[in-house]
């Protein structure tokens, strides 16, 4: 008889089942199978806040089959993921199935390799039951907030809003950013450059200081103008010339949090996008010559260390590859600058076999998996490499009362830069290479350009600079960023201007709000220390039901006593103004926000109904109908792109091709690209080796669930707001 072995996921169980063999089952939970009910707190706040958890809806079917392949099994192996969302998972599994949570039924795996298989395998051990508290924790401390403090919102603000404990402090962040940037005064000053010649070349140096040496910065135009008068006739001499050598180090491979801000950076990755391809990658794709395996070891972690085993790969690897001078002589470690590091059970995110290198996994896989595979393999091997060597140069030049300076380095040894560098969000000064130069030689004056400057606000926040706010503040854990992003656009207190993270005026009044009644929810501080709380709960050093009550006392006094400051009044939130004018009545149009996004209505309502599209007409005409204006138009990623006003009719739907031509020859290549659409879906589900054999019956039949499909993905593009996630998720727990 077989032993049952329960994971998360049917990719994962795939790829371990072909590790294990006969002797093992391998089946999928599909992820959480209990919670705190929906409709209800399910918090038993007077009896030390015990939790009410019940199976989640749609699961019944799932449990009943989970319970009967454990009971004719020769024993269970509950292998969820190796961190407090796995170990609550696996400890909901004994729960249900009758399991003893002390007995050694609970296996991990850091990366789903063969060998990564058989070693959790050989390490059973009993479910930790510190880390499930952790979770628990978390999970009835965000309950609390958010049931409590979605209600008063909903009252006092708007219906469908919520708050939390996390995701109220990274709209504070963002808000906070907003009027800093608002309370921005700019400064002028003004560079003075000369463009100076040695010889046949020229190099360009910045005045920087006096004949004394004090700094000099000209403050406006009449400053510089005198500069430049009284550097006329001036004999420009290299009075000082420093020559160094500097060494450039690696960035250590990947954490969850440096992986989602790079790909975000690099590669244009949401945080939610970065962790599904991530995801996939841990556990399983199959690669030609080696079947299905885990490319990545585990991706939600905050620790730096690296095996002795990978990294004797990465500089074997390198050895071959770039010769011997690549290979880092001493063995690099780095210290985390995460505030907190809870997960440092595990290693940093690194290629499971770092031999297999991307252009031999681009030969299988494709898209968003290929690329973060690339990133992260690269990104790895660098860290294992040389440092890079360079020669600098640093120039005085001397010219009347006044003294330039400029520098420059040149690579002598390019060490790990010729495999990889991190990107950056901000535009780096750039040094650049200057000509030989002695002391004391005189140079050529080419030019003398001064050129007016003012101070910039600090930058909107990026996904990539939040989520590295919120790590160096310690908010937050990394299977936690990606959600928290998510729920906040969602909720509409943030909104994507390009790549930029900006406030709306809904999250503004909610986080005035928050901050006004509640300061300690949004207190970047006090979120901080409840997150070393929950470590210290993992480590087994802190009672969690003491720590929830710590936290709920302050809270519940906190929302009595808004409550009673809130009585009779309600927060108004501002409408956005427009420039369009309502054509019903005249009167000035506003920007609300509805069900299906930002719409134009007149700002007389109620007296006045008047609505419109909110829309940018670019002034231009379609070039495809020859008819329709060209409007600027932003998809649900907040990208900017253009469309024609008459998508999606029949005749501009341009992203199938088809021509203007009369309305029954339109429909019916309409129709007929459709159903060819169709009739490949229904192909792709009857032929896929992944859907479970039992997944369709005679009610819900392939073609029926391909129907099904293709009116959400056709209903979603006419939205403009498809999200294929949604329609991965629902196929996954249909049939998968």
């Amino acid at each position: 008889m077989a032993k049952l072995v329960i994971v998360e996921s049917p990719a994962k169980a795939k790829t371990i089942g072909k590790y294990l063999g006969d002797d093992y089952e391998v089946t999928a939970s599909m992820g959480h199978i209990r919670d705190l009910p929906a409709s209800q707190l399910g918090i038993d706040v007077e009896h030390g806040y015990a939790p009410q958890y019940i199976s989640i809806k749609g699961k019944e079917k799932l449990i009943k089959e989970l319970k009967s392949k454990a009971k004719h099994a020769d024993g269970v192996l509950l292998a969820t993921d190796p961190d407090r969302e796995g170990e609550a998972i696996s400890w909901h599994l004994a729960n249900i199935l009758g399991l003893d949570p002390h007995e050694p039924n609970r296996v991990t795996f850091d990366e789903i390799t063969k060998k990564g298989v058989k070693e959790g395998m050989a390490h059973p051990r009993a479910i930790d039951e510190d880390l499930f508290n952790a979770q628990q924790a978390r999970r009835v401390l965000d309950r609390l907030v958010g049931y409590k403090l979605s209600p008063f919102l909903w009252r006092k603000v708007r219906r469908g809003l919520s708050a939390g404990r996390v995701q109220s402090v990274a709209v504070r962040l963002i808000d906070d950013r907003e009027k800093e940037i608002e309370s921005f005064k700019p400064d002028e000053y003004w560079n003075v450059d000369a463009t100076l010649g040695a010889g046949h070349k020229s190099f360009t140096a910045r005045l920087a200081a006096d004949a004394k040496g004090k700094k000099l910065l000209p403050k406006n135009e009449a400053e510089a103008r005198a500069i430049e008068k009284g550097l006329e006739g001036a004999e420009y001499v290299v009075a000082e010339l420093k020559k160094g050598k500097r060494a450039k180090q690696p960035t250590p491979a990947f954490i969850t949090s440096t992986l989602q801000q790079e790909a975000s950076r690099r590669l244009g990755f949401t945080a939610t996008r970065t962790m599904r391809a991530a995801q996939t990658l841990y556990e399983g794709v199959d690669i030609a010559g080696h079947g299905t395996m885990g490319l990545i070891t585990y991706m939600r972690t905050d620790s730096l260390r690296i095996s002795d085993e990978a990294v004797a790969a990465a500089k074997e690897y390198i050895a071959d590859a770039y010769g011997e001078q690549y290979i880092c002589p001493y063995k690099r470690t780095w210290k985390t600058k995460s505030a907190t590091a809870a997960q440092d059970a595990h290693e940093a995110i690194r290629p499971s076999v770092p031999s297999l290198t991307p252009d031999e996994v681009d030969k299988s896989i494709s898209g968003d998996t290929a690329k973060l595979y690339r990133m992260i393999w690269s990104r790895f091997m660098a860290s294992q490499m040389a440092d890079c060597q360079q020669d600098t140069v640093s120039v005085t030049v001397s010219a009347a009362d006044y003294r330039f300076k400029a520098s420059g380095y040149t690579v002598t040894f390019d060490g790990f830069t010729a495999l990889y560098e991190e990107a950056t969000d901000e535009k780096e000064k750039k040094e650049t290479a200057l000509p030989p130069l002695e002391q004391g030689q005189v140079l050529k004056l080419r030019e003398l350009k001064s050129e007016q400057k003012f101070t910039q606000p600090p930058a909107r926040y990026t996904e990539a600079t939040l989520i590295k706010a919120l790590e160096e503040n310690g908010i937050g854990r990394p299977s936690t960023y990606a959600p928290i992003i998510t729920t906040i656009i969602d909720r509409g207190y943030v909104e994507r201007d390009q790549k930029k993270l900006k406030p709306t005026l809904l999250g503004r009044a909610v986080d005035g709000l928050m901050l006004e009644q509640f300061p300690h929810i949004v207190d970047v501080d006090f979120s901080a220390q409840m997150e070393k709380n929950l470590d210290k709960i993992e480590s087994g050093k802190a009672d969690w039901h003491k720590t929830v009550d710590d936290f709920y006392q302050g809270f519940a006094a906190s929302l009595e006593q808004a409550e009673k400051n809130m009585e009779g009044k309600k927060v108004k939130v501002p409408d956005e103004p427009s420039s369009e004018v309502c054509d019903l009545c005249g009167r000035p149009m506003v920007i609300k926000v509805g069900k299906y996004g930002k719409f134009l209505a007149c700002s007389g309502f109620p007296e006045c109904r008047g609505t419109k599209r909110l829309v940018k007409d670019t002034g231009g005409i379609c070039p495809k109908c020859g008819k329709g204006r060209m409007l600027e138009r932003k998809s649900s990623k907040g990208r900017i792109y253009y469309g024609c006003e008459r998508y999606p009719g029949f005749f501009t739907h341009h992203s199938l091709g088809f021509m203007q031509q009369d309305a029954a020859d339109g429909k019916r290549q309409m129709r007929q690209a459709w159903q060819h659409i169709l009739d490949e879906l229904r192909a792709v589900l009857l032929r896929d080796p992944k859907v479970r054999a039992d997944a369709f019956t005679g009610d819900l039949t392939p073609d029926a669930f391909a129907q099904v499909l293709f009116s959400l993905m056709l209903s979603a593009a006419v939205r403009q707001d498809f999200d294929s996630s949604a329609v991965l998720e629902i196929v996954r727990r249909t049939i998968y």
